[in-house]
């Protein structure tokens, strides 16, 4: 991959703005200004702890004022043309990360930021290169450091979300980067159950390590392996279609990735991303679907981040053509999951609509 040239800038309010390019000889010249006159964000972000079941919930009541699904010429991560100033000043852009203006969370709370893959507002990850996927790779892993480095934050959370059926706000394609002051509820599960497998096996075995292995010799599950990537759905799927990617090589976060896992992401990834389009076929009254792709990173100043492992979770809603998952009773009021697609089925399935 091209050295990467990252250009730091303030919008109107303060918030900042950072540009990446790919640095291939061409100089590229990030100083547009934002003209608008906005006034300073103002955010109100408290984290209360649930007694009872002893998460942490984030109350942000200024979400609610927050942009809805605008047209596409109304669009605020496009870039900037004349008379028409978004969130982005450039008139072009390659991947552009800047602060959220309706954050969840922020100041002592944490971090949001949105993080804009491409200028086209009508592409997708899917359609990316492979150079502008190892970007955003690049772009994950330097905001991951960056953010891991402000005193308050435990995690960081980088993720897309696609498509209505998931509830995004806004259609350009886009994802985010939540930087939270706490070990995140799910993270902790998994700590734990690491550590009980840790016990019974007298600390011989990782958790993570042993499902992937688990994985791998069933080998029914198996969606793609490559040289340092293994995907897989899980046996105990949540979800109708959900694939887990795991580096072959165990490392805590993005950051400790060697350079071979890198190189090959592009590929695989994308990979995964078409087969999810083409599950369902092609039906032109059927909208794309809707994912949720999200990096499980260990969180840091935390004794037990040697025994996490990198996975990047990618799941869609969708169960079948017109039908979607929805969280009902037993989900939302007991988090006990029904799945509809059996993982082998789903498997078996994302196999089927590899990529030629």
């Amino acid at each position: 991959m091209s050295p990467v040239r990252k250009t730091a800038t303030k919008l109107a309010d303060g918030r900042e703005l950072i540009y990446y390019d790919l640095h291939d000889g061409v100089a590229v010249l990030r100083d547009a200004t934002d003209p608008r006159p906005l006034p300073p964000t103002t955010t109100v972000t408290e984290v209360r702890h649930d007694p009872l079941l002893g998460d942490d919930v984030v109350i942000a009541s200024h979400r609610q004022t927050r942009t809805f699904l605008p047209p596409a010429e109304a669009c605020p991560l496009c870039p900037s043309s004349p008379g028409r100033p978004t969130e982005i000043p450039a008139s072009d852009y390659e991947v552009a990360v800047f602060e959220n203006r309706f954050p969840s969370l922020a100041g002592p709370a944490g971090r949001c930021e949105v993080v804009c893959f491409t200028p086209d507002h009508h592409a997708s990850f899917a359609g990316l290169t492979d150079a502008r996927a190892a970007l955003v790779l690049a772009v994950w892993t330097d905001r991951t450091a960056e953010l891991a480095a402000l005193p308050s934050v435990r995690q960081v959370f980088c993720f897309e979300n696609r498509g209505e059926e998931i509830g995004v706000t806004l259609g350009h394609p886009h994802g985010q980067i939540y930087a939270y002051p706490f070990v995140t509820p799910r993270t902790e599960r998994m700590l734990a159950s690491a550590a009980a497998h840790a016990a019974r096996t007298n600390g011989r075995g990782n958790l993570f390590d042993d499902i992937v292995a688990a994985e791998r010799e069933d080998g029914r599950r198996i969606v793609l392996a490559s040289d340092h990537w293994t995907a897989f759905v899980p046996y105990a799927a949540h979800w109708p279609y959900e694939v887990h990617l795991y580096p072959r090589r165990r490392v805590p976060d993005l950051l400790a990735l060697d350079d071979a896992a890198r190189t090959e992401f592009p590929q695989v990834y994308l990979e995964l991303l078409r087969r999810f389009d083409r599950i369902f076929g092609d039906e032109p009254s059927l909208p794309p679907t809707p994912y949720v792709s999200a990096w499980h990173q260990a969180p840091f100043q935390d004794p037990r981040r040697s025994e996490f492992a990198l996975h990047l979770e990618l799941f869609t809603v969708r169960r079948a053509p017109g039908k979607l998952k929805f969280l009902a009773g037993s989900e939302s009021g007991m988090n006990v999951f029904i799945n509809d697609v059996p993982p082998e089925a789903a498997a078996e399935r994302l196999r089927e609509v590899a990529s030629q």
